[in-house]
């Protein structure tokens, strides 16, 4: 006679394609992503600064990158995820200090960090704009 254990069937873990996906858990995800994009917008900042140190010409090439259709759109998403990150940032120094649990509180500090992050970004460039004097 083999020495078999019984099979015993245990449920699965939880996974995202069970869940139904809710505001509060996509900030969460965003949360990360814009962390990681913040990271490779560092070079963008590393870029800016070795070319004004570097002279002219290669402030010109930075200058070109960042005035492109293309710049413009990374500069506009960095814009966008550094506002959004230090939001997310602030929602959880909130929840550290013990509040901001609830269900309407959850939902309203998620929206309040989406809405305020496009706001705060949308106001920063109009700005830029109004002071760089237009396109």
């Amino acid at each position: 006679m083999a020495d078999s254990k019984p099979v015993i069937e245990r449920p699965l873990s939880p996974h995202l394609q069970i869940y139904r996906p809710m505001l509060t858990m996509m900030m969460s995800i965003v949360h990360r992503i814009t962390g990681v994009a913040l990271f490779f917008g560092t070079l963008l900042l590393a870029w800016w600064l070795i070319a004004v140190a570097s002279g002219p010409s290669s402030y010109a090439a930075f200058q070109w990158f960042a005035g492109s259709f293309i710049g413009r759109i990374v500069l506009f998403g960095y814009t966008w995820a550094l506002f959004h990150h230090m939001l997310g940032g602030i929602r959880h120094f909130i929840w550290d200090t013990g509040r901001g649990f609830g269900v309407n509180e959850r939902e309203w500090l998620a929206r309040a960090t989406l809405i305020g992050s496009v706001a705060l970004t949308l106001v920063t460039w109009i700005i830029a704009y109004a002071v760089r004097g237009g396109v």
